[in-house]
């Protein structure tokens, strides 16, 4: 029986199959940083208020020094039954697992990034209420600080492409610096000093949009034409520009008899 699947086709026609391919390296990291985490750091290291400017450095330049990052993936706990048909073993899933995020950044000369991580990672066990913070005694102890103080409930990962149209992005709820890696260090050639720090999590939510620029640029063509037109990066949407009523079909309906209301007593 012949395959009809398989057949030559023009690098024209596998481009207008495939479309344009994702590429690596299009991304942003946004970390915020908790509240208490913030004064705890500041506090830390008062002898250094420049480089602990904690909300700017985290929103302006903490992501840029994000040089390795991953988007997240899931996958599933199962649990095996073997009785319901002879001969089959069949699985079923019953826990959704996700996996721990590692994230590396360049390290900038003021060792900022590793203070902030080893800050928020301080305040986590306690760091700067009790002696065992900065004394090296070894009759030191922890106790641990509640995980909403330590917790971030909007760290994201935006992935989108070099034309900044649209953007898919990662929303992480409830995570927190679980460790970072050694850093190793050695004489000979120098290169740039990077830490990965690993990162837990509940779950993520995934969401698709569109950036600024391009909201824009269709706002501006709908102002500008005179045309319903479409736009392939929106599949299935027809766009009318402004002072052009929608067809009767696409209108929102209206209903004028609301809810506690009915004919008879209108």
């Amino acid at each position: 029986m012949a395959n009809n699947l398989v057949k030559s086709i023009t690098m024209s026609r596998a481009k207008e199959l495939v479309g344009n391919l994702a590429q690596t390296n299009h991304y942003l990291v946004s970390i915020p940083i908790p509240e208490k985490v913030k004064i705890h750091i500041q506090t830390s290291y008062p002898e250094d208020t420049r480089s602990f400017q904690v909300p700017k450095f985290a929103t302006e330049k903490l992501g840029l020094l994000c040089s390795d990052a991953s988007l997240p993936t899931s996958s599933y706990a199962t649990a095996e039954v073997k009785d319901n048909f002879m001969g089959i073993t069949q699985e079923f899933a019953h826990t959704r697992l996700y996996t721990d995020l590692d994230f590396t950044f360049y390290v900038d000369n003021d060792y900022t990034v590793m203070r902030f991580f080893e800050g928020w990672m301080d305040y986590i066990s306690g760091g700067g209420e009790f002696a065992a913070a900065s004394d090296p005694s070894t009759s030191g102890f922890r106790r641990f600080n509640f995980p909403n103080d330590y917790k971030v409930q909007n760290m994201e990962i935006f992935k989108f492409e070099k034309d900044y149209k649209t953007v898919l992005s990662y929303q992480f709820v409830n995570a927190f610096p679980k460790g970072l890696t050694p850093v190793p260090i050695s004489y000979g050639d120098a290169d740039l000093l990077k830490v990965t720090v690993n990162f837990n999590y509940d779950r993520y939510l995934v969401k698709r949009g569109f950036t600024k620029e391009f909201d824009l640029e269709i706002r501006k063509k709908a102002l500008t034409t005179k045309e319903p037109f479409k736009d392939e990066r929106i599949p299935g949407t027809t766009i009318f520009p402004a002072g052009i009523p929608l067809p009767l079909d696409q209108r929102p309906t209206i209903d004028p008899f609301p809810q506690g209301f009915s004919r008879d007593s209108a």
